[in-house]
Formats: structure tokens, C-alpha cells, sequence
């Protein structure tokens, strides 16, 4: 298939072009500059150097294309070219993947595609582009992805210490993030291309759902070349027990608000778990490490 693919060049996309390729798709993308280009050539799609907001382009790359992938999503991109791609598809059996993220649920201790949506502040602008598409009669997918990791980037790399400084905690830790590598994430875009379902949804998680303070831990112990157990510093009493060791520190709500921001910080106190069944149902089958592993292996990129 020749899919038309957004995003190339960022975390997320240019995974999903690695996995197209691999699995005998042809890609056209779109990016914003030669040098952005220059690496989605070398990883083996045909590139156009322009923009999303051109919505001839937009249209005519759909129409020219079998599927359409887009992780290029944004507030600010998506309505215009949702609209666009639906139009140039309408009548067709071409799929488009659409993508979303796990925020969406809000806080829940048992997430699933029916799960009750209650976005935070920082993704609330997805609610009305998804609603868009999934009213579609457009053969679509909108994939959702936990805490996405792997390849040394991502949210994740709040956790890589950096010399003698603390690894903050977000909150007081104890909140959990659903996650997904970012190699087996690309995989299920490509399941969600070649099924080309109508109104599908997946939750792109692993079933890997640590908490906060064993992601920070688990840090530390990769700079340290260890897979210990220490404390917590920072907070008194946290577990029960005396802090031993001052490379972690836990913070208040308030605090991890004003250092992050409250949209984001807000985000990422949420208590999110979720095991990805129905995409495993599919015939998705993530094996890559997790995120645990990683940060205890110092993560770095591959």
C-alpha cells in the first residue's frame, strides 16, 4: 500500500515509517524543511518538503494515497486537515489512522476502548476532532497510546538523572502511567492500516503500568548501575519508612505544578492503568522491553 504518512520525522512517526517499510508499504510524507527530510529519505519514504496547513496538498496526497496516517496530530492541525482527508476519502475504502492518546480517559483504574472519556485540561481539543472522524463514514482508526517510551526519548527522559541532580518525582508518586514502547506502538499502526476497520479504536498499552516512584527509581538505579531498592528524599515518612538516599525526591501536586506547568503536570498526576486486550485480540503482540527495564538499563537509544 502507499500510505500517506504525517509526522515523519517526530518520536512517533518516524517509528511508524521504520514499521510501513519493514512491512513492504511504500510511504509519502510531508515535512517541513530538507533537513527534516533528508532523515525520512534515508529511512526510505518519498518526501515533499511543505506544509499541513496546504489543504490542496493535503487532498491531493489522500486521493493519491491507499491509506492515511496521521501523527502529526496537534490543536492547531487537526481540524482543517481532519475535514480535508475525510473529504478526499469520502466513497472510498482507503483507511485513515488517527491519533489520539491516553489522557483522554482521565483518571481510571481499568481503561478500555468503551471506557468514559474525561480529558485533562492539556487534550481536551481532541474530543470534538475525534468525535469528527469516528462520525465518519470514512473506514477509520484512532489509535490511542499510553506513556509513550523507548529510544531514549519521550516523557520518560524526566527520570534520567542528570549528574548529582534529584529525580523528581511527579506528585507524591504513587499515581500509575499505562505504557507503550515506541517500536511496538508503530506495529499496531500498521494492524491498524492493513485492517482498515470503520470506526476503530485502539488503546495502544503494553499492560505495563508502573508507578511514578518505580519509574524514578528505577532511574536512578540505571545511573547508579544497580537494580537496588533505595529510598525516597525529600518527604518524610514516605512508605513508612526513613529516606536513605537523596537522588529521588517526591514533591507536592502544587509543587510539581508550578515546575511543569499545571495543564501538563495535571496530565501526568493521573492514575491510568490499562492492558490493551483488544488490540492484543487483534493479533497485536508487543515485545519490547519495558519501561522499567529500560530506565534500569540506563536508557539509551538502541
Amino acid at each position: 500500500m502507499l500510505v500517506f504518512l504525517t509526522g515523519a520525522s517526530g518520536y512517533i512517526g518516524s517509528a511508524v515509517l521504520r514499521a510501513l517499510i519493514a512491512h513492504d508499504h511504500s510511504v509519502t510524507a510531508v515535512l517541513r524543511s530538507d533537513e527534516k527530510a533528508a532523515g525520512a529519505q534515508q529511512s526510505g519514504a518519498t518526501v515533499l518538503v511543505g506544509d499541513l496547513s496546504d489543504q490542496d496538498l493535503v487532498a491531493r496526497l489522500a486521493r493519491e494515497a491507499d491509506a492515511v496516517v496521521h501523527t502529526a496530530s496537534g490543536e492547531h492541525v487537526d481540524p482543517d486537515f481532519i475535514a480535508t482527508v475525510l473529504a478526499a476519502l469520502e466513497g472510498t475504502t482507503k483507511p485513515f489512522v488517527h491519533t489520539g492518546g491516553i489522557f483522554t480517559f482521565g483518571a481510571s483504574g481499568e481503561i478500555t476502548e468503551d471506557s468514559p472519556v474525561s480529558p485533562p485540561t492539556l487534550t481536551a481539543w481532541r474530543a470534538a476532532n475525534e468525535a469528527r472522524v469516528r462520525a465518519s463514514t470514512v473506514r477509520t482508526t484512532i489509535v490511542a497510546p499510553g506513556i509513550v517510551h523507548g529510544r531514549a526519548a519521550g516523557i520518560p527522559t524526566m527520570f534520567v538523572p542528570d549528574g548529582d541532580a534529584p529525580v523528581r518525582l511527579v506528585g507524591d508518586g504513587t499515581q500509575h502511567w499505562t505504557t507503550v514502547h515506541v517500536d511496538d506502538l508503530a506495529e499496531l499502526y500498521v494492524l491498524a492500516v492493513e485492517r482498515g476497520d470503520q470506526d476503530g479504536y485502539l488503546v495502544a498499552a503494553s499492560g505495563h503500568n508502573p508507578t511514578v516512584r518505580e519509574l524514578a527509581q528505577a532511574g536512578v538505579d540505571g545511573q547508579a548501575g544497580v537494580d537496588g531498592q533505595a529510598g525516597v528524599d525529600g518527604q518524610a515518612g514516605v512508605d513508612g519508612q526513613s529516606a536513605v538516599q537523596a537522588s529521588v525526591l517526591a514533591e507536592s501536586a502544587a509543587e510539581s505544578r508550578e515546575r511543569l506547568g499545571t495543564d501538563f503536570a495535571d496530565a501526568l498526576l493521573l492514575d491510568q492503568v490499562a492492558t490493551g486486550a483488544h488490540a492484543r485480540s487483534l493479533g497485536w503482540r508487543p515485545s519490547r522491553p519495558t519501561l522499567v527495564d529500560e530506565l534500569r538499563s540506563g536508557y539509551r537509544a538502541d
